[in-house]
Order: C-alpha cells, then structure tokens, then sequence
C-alpha cells in the first residue's frame, strides 16, 4: 500500500524527523489558503500521486507569489500527470501540496528498503540526489552506496556515523545525520513499512538537513496490524480491479497481456504468465485464488478478469491440493453463466477432484476447451485468441 507525500511527511514528523512544511489542499482556494498561511516568499505547488518523477511531468512548480500558487494549483487539479512511474495513461490529480520554499544548498539521497537477497533492511544512499538519480545508478553506479542493518544486532549508531560518511556530511550536520536516520529506520520497522525513499534529502543553505521529499510503501500483509494506515488509504489511486479483488482476498496484479489469468498458488500463477509468454502471448493479469478458494471466491476473480477490456482470452489452471478442482469448476460456471463469455476459455484442472471437476464442465453446455496439461493450456488459449482476432 502506498500513500501521499504529505501524509508520508506527517508520519515522519512523529518519529522526530525534520521535513519539508507544507499543508494539503483539495481545491484551488484550500491551495490559496494554505499559501496565505505560510511566511513565503517561495511556494512549492506539488501535485500528489503514488507515482515519481512529478517534476519532469509538471507536477511540481516553485512560485513566488500567492496569485501564481493560485494559478499553478488551477492548472494542476484536475490534470493528468504523466511521468515514468505512471505509464502513457498518467494519473489524474486530485490533491496538491503546498509547501514553504526552501533554499537548497545540497540535494542527497537516501532510502531504505527490504533486500530479499540478504533478508535484511538496506539503506541505500547517494550524494547524488535529485530529479536524476535513476541516470546516476545507470551511469555512475559507484556513486550509490549500501549499508545493511544486521536483523541480530538490530539498529547501531555507527550506521547513521557510515551514513553520514558516505553523503559526505560533518559536524553539526552528520550529528543532524545521526538522529535522522535512527529515526527513519524506526518509523520503518514499527509501521511495517517496504520501502521509504527520501528523494531529495536536502542541506539547507542555514546548515540544517531536511527530508524535502518522501516516499513510503507499506507491506499490505501486515495492514492488520496498522489500522492508522489503512485509514491513509486513497483508492482513487488504485486498480479498480485491484480494489475489487482485496476484498475478496485474491491476489491480484494487472497487467498490459491480452490473456487473463486465473491460478491457485503464486508459483504456478507466475509459471503460467511464462510459458503464455512463451507461446507468443503476454498475461494481462497475475491472479492467485489462494489454496483454500470458495466458489464465491472463484466467482468473484472470474468476474474481474472479465471486466478487463484488455482481455481477449482466458486460461484457468489449477493444481487441486488443498484447492479442489470441483470448487473451482463450478466458481467458473457461476461466474460465466452471470456475466457471460464473450472469449475463449481453457481449463486446465489437476489433482483433488479433477475427475468431478472436469465432469461438471462437461456438463454445463458452455463452450470451455479443456486442456490436458499446462503446456496444453497454453497452446491452446493463444491459438485460440490468435484465431478469434
């Protein structure tokens, strides 16, 4: 689950981390207001989406007067936001940030993050920050460092000391540097957070060090945990098909393919996607009905991936363990004989029950083409998509 810059900012703030000062705004006067409020004179007008690289896109404006805040939160709510993060279709702005200028000596960066190699938290940190740091991993990867956080020993000062090192900070502000960063890593670990970048983490020119950005992911399996968090939540910014399958509990991902996807398991669902792949094709979803799927359930995942106009194809492909494939047989004749079927489906059932499974697909009239393996299954839904174009 992400969430908005300023609300990232507000919880920040609680572990004792200086950020950029700011007030959100919802329309135009709410923007002007917020403007009014602070000393000036420079504004930073800053759009606000779950995506990054708003300033190559337009999103962020510095002004240096309240009516051109005015000017600058009309053109910005309401636009669509295009940057690399969003894709060509861009995100609608809904909400800006305005925010007290600030004057900039140094822009750094820093993130923290869950490293799968390692099972540990990393801090990844650059003197490189700003609007060009994927161009600096890119061509100067030398300039990025990583320091990793030992999961036995916990959080050490010497970490913030090396950090403070590697951004080249000293004095007042590596001490500055210090604090920050316990601080960060804190707020990481007792929000359950995935990934927290802080982009840029600037030195003022009055030598104080101030995240004047920040990014935060939170690891949605341990939501339960944190209903302060869910309450950030802005669904506006989400996959409408992806809100609809949390409900449910599937675990759903779209994707740009022409073949929807419907698979117990995230091993086998990612299998699939690769050898739909393979065949010439490309998955317009990734969907895991889970292990233990009702018929609702089933119904339900059948339902989102037929509200993807993308979809030209279907392939369901179950392993019936603790799943069984009767249960999955008759979540799909519900959900086809509700919605209907407008494209070609294969089934591929194996395991527990897959004799009833496929009998009760036999039975039902529809037009489903059955597939003996996943090989099978795979030739048989791009052939059939390719035919039906």
């Amino acid at each position: 689950m992400n969430i908005h810059e300023y609300q990232a900012k507000e919880l920040l703030r609680q572990f004792g981390v200086a950020t950029g000062k700011g007030t959100p705004a919802f329309t135009v006067d709410e923007a002007v207001k917020a403007a009014e409020a602070q000393p000036g004179p420079v504004w930073v007008v800053k759009a606000q989406i779950h995506a990054g690289g708003r300033g190559k896109g337009g999103g962020v404006k510095v002004v240096k007067s309240v009516a051109d805040v005015k000017a600058e939160a009309t053109r910005m709510l309401g636009m669509t936001l295009v940057t690399h993060q969003t894709g060509p279709a861009g995100k609608q702005v809904q909400r800006l940030y305005i925010e007290e200028g600030t004057a900039i000596a140094r822009e750094l960066y820093l993130s923290i993050l869950v490293d799968r190699a390692t099972s540990k938290i990393a801090f990844i940190v650059s003197t490189e920050g700003g609007m060009d740091i994927e161009e600096v991993a890119h061509k100067t990867p030398e300039k990025i460092a990583t320091i990793y956080v030992d999961p036995a020993a916990g959080y050490q000062a010497y970490i913030g000391r090396r950090i403070a090192a590697e951004l080249k900070l000293e004095g007042d502000l590596a001490k500055q540097c210090n604090k920050m960063v316990a601080g960060l890593y804190k707020a990481f670990v007792e929000k359950d957070m995935s990934m927290l970048e802080i982009n840029p983490l600037v030195v003022t020119k009055d030598n104080a060090l101030v995240c004047l950005d920040a990014k935060v992911n939170f690891d949605s399996n341990a939501l339960m945990r944190h209903p302060e968090i869910v309450a950030l939540r802005d669904l506006t910014e989400e996959d409408p098909k992806e809100i609809e399958a949390s409900k449910y509990d599937l675990s759903y991902v779209a994707l740009d393919g022409s073949i929807g996807c419907m698979v117990n398991g995230a091993g086998l669902a990612m299998a699939t996607m690769d050898i739909i792949k393979l065949y010439g094709a490309e998955p317009a979803n990734f969907l895991d009905v889970g292990g233990g799927a009702t018929k609702e359930k089933v119904t339900a995942a059948f339902k989102i991936i037929t509200a993807d106009p993308k979809v030209k194809g279907i392939l369901v492909n179950i392993f019936g363990g603790i799943m069984k494939c009767d249960v999955i047989a008759e979540g799909v004749i519900a959900a086809v004989k509700e919605v209907g079927l407008k494209v070609p489906l294969v089934v591929r059932l194996e395991g527990t029950n897959v004799d009833l499974g496929k009998d009760i697909i036999r039975k039902s009239g529809l037009n489903v083409l059955p597939a003996d393996d996943l090989s099978d299954a795979a030739k048989k839904i791009v052939k059939a998509v390719k035919d039906a174009a």
